[in-house]
This record gives structure tokens, C-alpha cells and sequence, in this order.
């Protein structure tokens, strides 16, 4: 009975747990490993969880401390290395469609803010998410939320120079 009710949520809610995640960590192959991670730990404790008012709610706080540990961080480093060597080897090319290229160097820019920056845009840009949501998640105050929220959009503001940037909930999804 349990186990209906964990194999329902992933179903209803995998690819929307996903797209959170790559937003967050901006590289879909680590988004894969967070959300697979946190869903084996759910299914573990799903009758605490799937009891909550807001399951949803608390998957994706995990998903998001998931995202902000010291392994995850480490993991982020070892990408980029990767990127670095790849882009050694031959000259990277340039999206040819205009909106591909301008929504990548969006999220070129949304990926050096500060972790809890980024998750903050996300959660209310990409999910749509209320200051109280938002502070639940990344456990902290509302008043915090909103201080992330307008240091990130400040920083993204002064980095951009380009014409007719995309929206910020285009540029992650």
C-alpha cells in the first residue's frame, strides 16, 4: 500500500522533480543523481512522508539540501573539470538559434550566483513558489528569501549586455 503511493508520486511528479533539479544545478546528468539519491531516501521513509500535508514540498527540500552538500558541491567540480578538458580538446560551438544561445548564456549567468541565490530564483521563477514556500525549503526566513532573491537579480542585471534576454523562468526551463 505504502510502496502504490510512493510509485504514484514519482509518477506524477518526476519530470517536474528533474526539471527542478537541473535548474539547480544547471547540468542534467547531476540533477539525475540528486533526484535519484533523495527518491531511494524517500522510499525509505515514504509512510512519514506521504503522510505530510505537502509531500511534494519536503521531496523537494531534499532535492535542495541534496543539491547544496559538500558532496554535490565537490560533484559540481569534477563536472567542470570535465568541460574544461573538453573545451581543451576542440573549439566549442556557438548555439545557431538566437533564443538557444541567449537562454544558455542565461543560465551561464544564474550558475555563478551563490547556491541559495539560485535556489531561491528557481523556486519562485521556475516553480512559481511564495516567499514562505521558498523559506521552507531552504530554511530560512522569508525576509532572507527576498534578500536572495534581489542580490540575484542585481548580479544578474549588472552581468547583462546582451539585447532582448530571454525572461528568467524561459532561460530554466
Amino acid at each position: 500500500m505504502v510502496r502504490d503511493g510512493f510509485d504514484q508520486f514519482v509518477a506524477e511528479r518526476l519530470d517536474r522533480l528533474l526539471g527542478y533539479a537541473t535548474a539547480l544545478a544547471c547540468d542534467p546528468h547531476l540533477a539525475q543523481d540528486i533526484v535519484q539519491e533523495v527518491l531511494v531516501r524517500a522510499q525509505v521513509r515514504w509512510a512519514r512522508i506521504g503522510a505530510m500535508a505537502a509531500p511534494d514540498l519536503y521531496v523537494r527540500r531534499m532535492i535542495t539540501n541534496e543539491y547544496l552538500s559538500w558532496r554535490r558541491r565537490r560533484a559540481r567540480r569534477d563536472v567542470a573539470a570535465e568541460h574544461r578538458t573538453l573545451d581543451a580538446l576542440g573549439t566549442p560551438t556557438a548555439d545557431p538559434a538566437d533564443r538557444c544561445a541567449e537562454r544558455d548564456a542565461m543560465r551561464a549567468r544564474i550558475a555563478v550566483l551563490p547556491r541559495k541565490q539560485r535556489a531561491a530564483l528557481v523556486l519562485r521563477y521556475y516553480e512559481d513558489r511564495s516567499d514562505a514556500d521558498i523559506a521552507a525549503v531552504l530554511g530560512c526566513t522569508a525576509a532572507t528569501v527576498r534578500s536572495h532573491i534581489s542580490r540575484a537579480l542585481r548580479t544578474l542585471r549588472a552581468a547583462d549586455t546582451a539585447v532582448g534576454t530571454p525572461r528568467l523562468r524561459e532561460a530554466i526551463t
